[in-house]
């Protein structure tokens, strides 16, 4: 076994590792801290592709941003310390049966898939290249996509923003 096949192994099991503790603590702030390591993760598997400039994008759009995006509406709604509530079983069991089904699709479409070798010349991963790909709106471009990012990431931080404008409760 290679250095860089034990590598690929270690970034693997930290991101699944990390994305199951995740989902599966009671505690928001260890499930925060959980998904920064998952997505950690993820980029440390593209600096390992030697993809840098995506897993530079990686660390500073989600590590960065939408991590501390999180991290401020949990602490605006003063929830920080609180357990998040047991789940019930039936919930438990359709989340399950969901991921096993997600799971599934995702084979299939994989099995399916033909894989076809490109016959043309492979186009290096520099930021132009990149940038005309993003931006571009010809056969190979990903401007929509771009536009759909961008419209969720406002959508997080106006909902981060009505999160913490709620009025609290009066008590008597």
């Amino acid at each position: 076994m290679s250095g860089s096949t034990i590598i690929f192994y270690l970034l693997a099991a930290l991101t699944l590792v990390s994305g199951v503790l995740a989902v599966t603590t009671r505690q928001i702030f260890r499930a925060l801290i959980f998904l920064l390591f998952s997505l950690i993760g993820i980029a440390g598997l593209y600096f390992w592709m030697q993809y840098d400039f995506v897993a530079a994008v990686q660390i500073v759009v989600y590590v960065g941003g939408i991590t501390v995006l999180i991290i401020f509406s949990i602490f605006l709604t003063q929830q920080s310390g609180d357990l998040l509530p047991k789940q019930k079983i039936s919930r438990q069991i359709f989340s399950a049966l969901a991921v096993f089904c997600a799971f599934a699709l995702t084979m299939l479409q994989l099995y399916q898939y033909s894989f076809k070798a490109t016959t043309g010349e492979a186009v290096l991963p520099t930021v132009s290249n990149i940038g005309d790909r993003m931006l571009g709106v010809r056969e190979n471009g990903f401007a929509l996509p771009f536009e759909v990012v961008s419209i969720l990431l406002l959508a997080a931080l106006v909902g981060c923003i009505v999160i913490a404008l709620r009025s609290k409760p009066a008590t008597t």
